[in-house]
């Protein structure tokens, strides 16, 4: 979650507004989400990887179930 954190606030108001739309969110709910650990569902943390081109990945949004969320991940991974 350090990460998102770190993406958001790398960004301009305007730009945080618009990647959390394109996530189908809002900027109030991934704060939220950060400094509460929330786990997100899995369709967002797609959409937030997508969206931040990379920067933010989902593994590291769900460290403890990403294996378990997206197994073809962990299969091309070899883990």
């Amino acid at each position: 979650m350090d990460k998102l954190l770190k993406f958001l606030n790398s960004l301009e108001t305007s730009q945080q507004k618009a990647f959390a739309d394109k996530c189908g969110t809002s900027v109030g709910y991934l704060r939220n989400a950060v400094s509460s650990n929330k786990l997100l569902g899995a369709e967002l943390c797609v959409l937030i990887e997508q969206e931040s081109a990379g920067e933010v990945i989902r593994r590291e949004l769900c460290p403890s179930c990403w294996k378990e969320r997206w197994p073809e991940l962990a299969e091309k991974e070899g883990v």
